[in-house]
């Protein structure tokens, strides 16, 4: 493989932010995209954004943010039009990466603030077509395995650990002893232990950092919550590369084990760790600094 195959795979991503309007965040979005904007009378009050080729962008309410904006060079209290939470469609680095990198940047230039008092984070999916049994197990393992390095790396807050929880070693423990061969058997056991129907958007079992969730009903896609909220555009893409690396590795490598690596140096076993799943040269200098930066 050459150091950029992983970068090939499908992805989207979600950024909440506050600090503008909705509309004014629209409004950025489609000038930037040289698109249009609708407006949809739902629950989630979406502004959506079409672009020349037809893909589409959403600006939407979230209800756990913060709300703020600044007056006279101070943030104050902001009403809920301030939520903002921008969805992309299906992206690719090769073609989109740019492009999204000047587009956060833009927001921020108008305004928009993405930080910790805000309880705003990132969530990315991955397209989850190409995923098997195997490479689900692998994923999970390979999530569990490391989970303490990547909440120290990561800087993960004490306060969204409710939206993004570590791998529960019960449910690892279950998988690996189980080695269902259906995703079917994977998601039975993945629901195992909840009460609330499957079908539910807002389900208890999607609040983890690997969120399969999404995968079982109606996304497709294997979501990463495991993301502080930023309008910084190279941590943006050091966390998107991150998780094109980590899913790479859980589709290619034949088995990933659960067992957590002795860490005697966590900042050299965080940057092994990212130089063997493709954060090598000078390309992803930047992105192996943000993603092992708390070292």
């Amino acid at each position: 493989m050459t150091s950029k195959d992983f970068l090939k795979s499908n992805f989207g991503i979600e950024i909440e932010m506050t600090g503008i309007t909705r509309k004014k965040a629209a409004k950025v979005v489609a000038d930037h995209l040289e698109g249009t904007i609708e407006e949809v009378h739902d629950y989630y009050k979406t502004l959506k954004i079409t672009e020349r080729d037809g893909r589409v962008w959403k600006i939407m309410y979230d209800g756990s943010i913060k709300c703020q904006k600044k007056t006279g060079g101070q943030k104050v209290s902001a009403s809920s039009e301030y939520s903002v939470e921008l969805v992309s469609p299906i992206l690719t680095y090769e073609r989109d990466m740019e492009s999204l990198q000047e587009m956060v940047r833009k927001l921020r230039k108008a305004g928009a603030f993405s930080e910790q008092q805000n309880c705003t984070g990132i969530h990315i999916h991955l397209d989850g077509r190409d995923h098997t049994p195997r490479s689900i197990r692998n994923f999970m393992n390979i999530i569990y395995s490391r989970n303490d390095l990547l909440y120290d790396a990561l800087q993960i807050e004490q306060r969204r650990m409710h939206y993004c929880k570590k791998m529960d070693e019960s449910l690892v423990q279950k998988l690996n002893r189980r080695k269902p061969t259906t995703l079917k058997q994977i998601e039975d056991i993945w629901y195992q232990g909840y009460g609330d129907r499957r079908e539910r958007h807002y389900h208890e079992s999607r609040y983890h950092f690997l969120n399969l969730h999404s995968l079982f009903n109606g996304c497709g896609t294997v979501e990463l919550r495991g993301f502080n909220g930023t309008l910084h555009a190279g941590k943006i893409r050091s966390y998107i590369v991150l998780s094109l690396a980590m899913n790479h590795q859980a589709l290619t490598q034949k088995s990933a084990s659960s067992k957590k690596p002795q860490v005697e140096n966590p900042k050299f076993s965080m940057r092994t760790w990212l130089n063997r799943i493709g954060f090598i040269g000078d390309d992803f200098k930047n992105c192996r600094e943000h993603a092992n930066s708390v070292f």
